[in-house]
Order: C-alpha cells, then structure tokens, then sequence
C-alpha cells in the first residue's frame, strides 16, 4: 500500500478526508500532522483525534505542527466550519488518545528518509496551509529526493478564489510556505485545485447513500452549515468536497486530468496576495514545476467516496 502522511488543519472537509483515507484501507497511513488553518492548531489537533476515535483508529498517531503561518497573522475560517471546525458534530469534549510528541516537520523528514526507497517512498497529502512541509524543507532542503509524490489542495489557475477574488483559502493563509513548496525542486507535486474541487459537490441524495448509519449521521450534521453557505454564496446546495478529492486522487489518481505546468504564487501584492499564477501559455519559459489539476471524474469519485466512507 502507498505509505502517506496527511497534513490537515482539521475542519469539515480535512475531516471528511480522514475518513475516506481510513476506511478506504488501500493507504498505509504512517502519521496525521496537523497546523493551523481552518482553525487554531489546538482545535486541528484535537478534532483530528475525535474523527480517529469515530473510524476506531486511535492507533494512528497525530503529531503538532506550526501553530501560526511563517510570517503572517493566523487566518481562521471559523465562519465557514463553525467554532470548533467540524460544524459541532462532535461535541465531547477530548478525544482518548493525546497527540505524540514532536513537531509535524521533523516527522515528515523523519519518515521519508527511514523509508527505503522505490515503491516505499512517502507520499505526502496536504490539505491545509502548507506550513509544516515548509518548516521541514527549511530544515531539511534535500528532503525533495526522499519523497515519492506531493498532493496539495490549493489554489485555482483558471476561476476565481475562496477567501478574495483570486486566492483560494490554503494558498491566502500562508503563501510564502506555498512558495517555497512549490520551488522546492519535487519530483513530482500534484495540485488539486478549485478548478476541480467546485465539481466534486457532494448533496444529501449522496449522504442518504452512506451505508453506515454513524458516518451518515456524522456526515449530515457536519456539512448542515456548510452547505448552506455554499448554496448562498454559489445557488447549488452542496458540500464541496476539496480535500477529500487530494486524498481520492491519492487513491484514484487515474480520475484527475493533470497538465504540467510552471506555477508560482504572489506574496506581495495589495490585491493579490495567495494567487497562484500558473504560466499557461509559458511565457515565462521555466520548466514546469507541478501537475495542475485541469479536470476530474467528479461522478465517478462522488461515487467512490459514498461507498468507501459507507463501508460498515
């Protein structure tokens, strides 16, 4: 099975991926790391041991990453996952089993370079700001050479943004991690973006089909909210599942259209901050750096997901 590290900020659809990478059983899960995003590090970390004790899986350990962006102000989005991030569909209190000790980056560079190579190199999942992965190549910048493959959700090359016009939310939280990411030299960086998230929208006709009774329940109540503002903001009442679809293509990668391309993304601009600026026609002339999302088989991952995280 793919060894994988999944880096979350741990709100409703980090969550959601979480459990389509557990009860898919097809991941070798080695860790989940957590940072700040959705929201605080506190609150990622512990709704992340609270989905874990919803799969049974406390066994999978969950290390602290970066409680802040590398230079900038937190950014939450409270106001879309709701206060405690999961829009309050788990309500105890703590969850059984406390984070292990040591820092998220240290474990990534940790795991790649323990792992001996070929098809036991690590695959990381991203789906929160990309902060812990630049603390780790801050510390280890050969770390690049020990990794199989890097799925980031974020970004959008042909739409509009999430959080201001033109950036998507992981990207605006903390571009300058993003940056040095995407320059970091990967053998191979897969971007999962807006372009292709917005079209994995999942609706109360697919939860009714979430065989199992406590992911269905969970799922419903932890996408009420959410779906409502989705259905203000874009008219369609739906979930849109973005990091759920990083981890399908973890699983499924044969379901996403990729292009490569040279992208880089704006760390100093009035308006612009978090964009990323993917060099379609190579006017720039630099090699590409990532394969950037251009389309999905959103039915047939919609499908998978309901299935998969239905699994009794």
């Amino acid at each position: 099975m793919k060894k994988i590290i999944l880096d979350v900020d741990t709100g409703i659809d980090d969550a959601l991926g979480i459990i389509l990478a557990v009860k898919s059983k097809q991941l070798d899960i080695q860790a989940i790391t957590t940072v700040c995003g959705n929201v605080s590090l506190e609150q990622a970390t512990v709704n992340t041991g609270k989905v874990l004790d919803l799969l049974g899986r406390p066994d999978i350990p969950v290390y602290r990453g970066a409680e802040t962006p590398l230079i900038r102000p937190e950014f939450n989005e409270t106001r879309i996952h709701g206060q405690d991030g999961i829009g309050g569909a788990l309500p105890y209190a703590v969850p059984s089993t406390a984070p292990a000790s040591g820092f998220a980056a240290d474990l990534m560079i940790e795991h790649a370079l323990n792992l001996k190579g070929g098809q036991d190199r690590l695959t990381l999942v991203c789906t929160g700001p990309l902060t812990n992965l630049a603390h780790a190549l801050l510390r280890y910048p050969e770390l690049p050479k020990h990794i199989e493959e890097v799925i980031f959700m974020g970004g959008v090359i042909h739409g509009c943004g999430n959080v201001t016009p033109v950036a998507e939310y992981n990207m605006y939280a903390d571009p300058e991690a993003a940056r040095i990411v995407f320059h970091a030299g990967f053998r191979k960086l897969t971007q999962v973006g807006l372009d292709v998230t917005r079209k994995a929208l999942l609706t109360a006709e697919h939860i009714a089909q979430i065989a199992d009774p406590q992911i269905r329940n969970y799922v419903e109540q932890s996408t009420s909210e959410y779906t409502k503002r989705y259905e203000a903001r874009n008219s369609v009442r739906a979930c849109a599942l973005h990091d759920p679809l990083a981890v399908g293509v973890a699983l499924w990668p044969e379901l996403l259209d990729t292009k490569p391309m040279y992208v880089d993304i704006e760390i100093s601009s009035r308006l612009c901050d978090g964009q990323t600026v993917g060099d379609i026609q190579n006017r720039l002339g630099h090699p590409p750096n990532m394969q950037v999302s251009e389309g999905v088989d959103h039915e047939a991952f919609l499908t998978r997901f309901v299935h998969v995280t239905g699994q009794m």
